[in-house]
């Protein structure tokens, strides 16, 4: 398989694998990541769903990595926003739109696995190097500026999106610290091997 072939499927691949992960989080309801947190609050607040805001989150980051960057906004994110929007809105809608579990421990299984499987999702869909999403954006583009790890500098973004969670009322828990705690370094752990596998680096 040529390398091209492998960038797009990882993009692809990771896309859909990111959104199952972050749909798990939600449906644990043990508290989802900040920006899905944020996403559900305001889905909650106005009736739009939460692909939808997902989507509209994503276009206001585009231009807020720009002013941090102090670049031209990266429009093309839009394209990733969309497909990821569209990717939770397909699992919370039509697959498990009434999925209900009272249990504390399968839920919590749920929610770990999310965890994991938001880890693999992005660190597999970056290896496409085509446009990546906006949030993640937000987190490259702190780690340009502080010159930081792409784990602290996930960290940071993901503890920003919460402040605003907060205040939409979104679904905060003990799951939103795990994801905010543990993302970053579930990105840096399977990145460098992913990375060997589609690009061949060593």
């Amino acid at each position: 398989m040529s390398t091209n072939m492998k960038r797009a499927l990882s993009y692809l691949l990771g896309l859909f694998i990111l959104s199952i992960g972050i749909s798990f989080t939600i449906i644990a309801r043990l508290g989802a990541g900040a920006w899905d947190a944020l996403a559900v609050g305001l889905s909650n607040l106005t009736g739009f769903s939460v692909g939808t805001w997902v989507i509209l989150i994503g276009v206001i980051l585009i231009f807020v990595n720009a002013l941090i960057l102090k670049n031209r906004p990266q429009l093309i994110s839009i394209v990733t926003v969309i497909i990821l929007g569209y990717f939770i809105d397909f699992w919370l809608i039509i697959v498990f739109p009434n999925f209900f579990v009272e249990t504390i421990l399968i839920r919590f299984v749920i929610l770990l696995i999310g965890v994991l499987l938001m880890g693999i999702g992005i660190a597999t869909y970056l290896q496409g190097k085509f446009a990546i999403i906006p949030i993640d954006g937000f987190m490259m583009a702190i780690q340009n500026r502080l010159k930081v790890s792409l784990g602290v500098a996930k960290t940071i973004a993901e503890i920003t999106a919460l402040v605003f969670a907060f205040f939409a009322g979104g679904p905060i828990g003990i799951g939103t610290v795990i994801v905010t705690l543990s993302i970053g370094s579930m990105i840096q752990i399977f990145f460098p091997h992913l990375e060997r596998f589609v690009h061949g680096y060593n």
